[in-house]
């Protein structure tokens, strides 16, 4: 279905891209000919994440970035374009989310989630966005979300990322129509359930639970990793090139089942919840 040179010439900059969706988008942007900037907090999973890209063929470098500053941000970006020459592709894939009951966050917990996601994703758009319309050149960006953002009905045990990834797609949406005359694109896509490494033990927080997810979900299984990142790969190219505005749901059909991913955790009882409260503080 896709050519082998669909993103050839293409320069995108993915944050988040040294680990889990954001790597695997990354290796697959990269098989159809686009040169790849990774863009993380911790340089070894970076590393590596180019290294593979390299021998697999692509063209790919890295920078450390905390997307919660502004500054580092600009000098990631200037990082890539100093690589490149330029780039036209944003890919905001960072994030950060893990269970808990709203009623035991701390602020700072509340903010470091938002500041990843939220703020991160404005100040990358931002960053890019601004140098696009100088240069009078288009861009395309694609933010990543989540079902019960696209959906609405945000989801209990999750409200910073609910909040935040709500912010993102109205940003989307927004910049959308603001920034069209600009020939800049704004999408985002929803995932559902997909494993990750990392990520995916803070969301499910037994074996139980996660069997329990699947047996719910209308197909019985959680995405895979090439599923999304085809769907990116073509959001990002040229044959969707009307296609702006927009939110892509890839969750097998669970959000019709049931709103909010994680409500069902209303019956887990408070035993529990302590001990993976206990397990998720800095040892």
């Amino acid at each position: 279905m896709f050519q082998s040179d669909l993103l050839k010439g293409r320069a995108i900059f993915i944050t988040g891209g040294g680990t889990g969706l954001g790597l695997s988008m990354a290796v697959r942007l990269a098989e159809l000919g686009a040169k790849l900037f990774l863009a993380g907090r911790r340089e070894e999973p970076l590393r590596q994440a180019a290294e593979k890209i390299r021998k697999a063929g692509g063209e790919c470098g890295y920078a450390t970035c905390d997307v919660r500053d502004p500054a580092a941000v600009e000098a990631a970006i200037t990082a890539a374009e100093t690589q490149f020459g330029r780039v036209d592709t944003l890919v905001n894939s960072a994030a950060g989310n893990f269970i808990a009951r709203t009623e035991k966050l701390s602020p700072n917990a509340f903010a470091a989630v938002v500041g990843i996601v939220l703020h991160g994703t404005f100040h990358c758009t931002l960053a890019l966005g601004r140098r696009w319309i100088a240069a009078r050149q288009p861009g395309t960006v694609l933010n990543i979300v989540t079902n019960y953002a696209a959906a609405g009905s945000g989801s209990g045990f999750v409200v910073p990322s609910a909040c935040a990834k709500a912010g993102v797609l109205a940003m989307t949406r927004s910049l959308a129509v603001e920034w069209a005359r600009y020939n800049i694109r704004l999408n985002a896509i929803a995932p559902g359930p997909f494993p990750t490494e990392g990520a995916w033990s803070r969301l499910i927080p037994t074996k139980e639970y996660e069997e329990r997810l699947r047996n719910y979900h209308p197909m019985k299984r959680f995405g895979r990793h090439e599923e999304l990142a085809n769907l990116a790969a073509y959001l990002l190219s040229e044959q969707s090139a009307y296609i702006n505005g927009e939110c892509m749901v890839i969750d097998g059909g669970q959000w019709l089942r049931g709103a909010g991913e994680f409500n069902d955790l209303v019956e887990l009882p408070d035993a529990m919840w302590e001990k993976m409260e206990q397990a998720r503080k800095p040892r």
